[in-house]
C-alpha cells in the first residue's frame, strides 16, 4: 500500500515533497524510517535544519497535535534534533566538491602543504 505522507496528521504536501527528494515515498515508508532517520534524509537532501520541522514530524508520527509536547520531552526532542544536524551532511555538497576536486578547481591535499 501506498497512502500519501500528507495523510498524516501535521504533514502536508510541501513536507510530501521534501521527503520524495529523500526517496521516501509513502506513509508507510516514513513511519518505518522513522523520525529521526527520516529527518537526516530530509537534511541529506538539501533541507534546511527546522527544529519545528523536526518537531512536526515526530508529533506526526506518534498521531499527536504538532504542539502537543512540552518541557523535558520538548528540551529531549532539541538534543535529537541537534544531534542530527551535526550528524547530516547534504549529499549534494560531498558531490559538487568531489567534482571540483576533479576538475582541479580546489588545491589537492599535497598542494595544500605548501601553503
Amino acid at each position: 500500500m501506498n497512502t500519501a505522507i500528507s495523510s498524516i496528521r501535521n504533514l502536508g504536501p510541501a513536507y510530501e515533497e521534501a521527503c520524495r527528494r529523500a526517496g521516501i515515498t509513502s506513509a508507510e515508508d516514513l513511519r518505518a524510517i522513522g523520525a529521526d532517520a527520516a529527518y537526516a534524509r530530509l537534511l541529506q537532501t538539501g533541507t534546511r535544519p527546522h527544529f519545528i520541522g523536526y518537531y512536526v514530524l515526530v508529533m506526526a508520527l506518534q498521531g499527536r497535535p504538532w504542539n502537543d509536547c512540552k518541557g523535558k520531552e520538548k528540551e529531549e526532542l532539541r538534543q535529537r534534533f541537534d544531534a542530527i544536524k551535526a550528524d547530516a551532511r547534504p549529499q549534494h555538497s560531498t558531490k559538487l566538491l568531489a567534482e571540483l576536486d576533479a576538475i582541479g578547481v580546489r588545491a589537492a591535499p599535497a598542494d595544500l602543504k605548501l601553503l
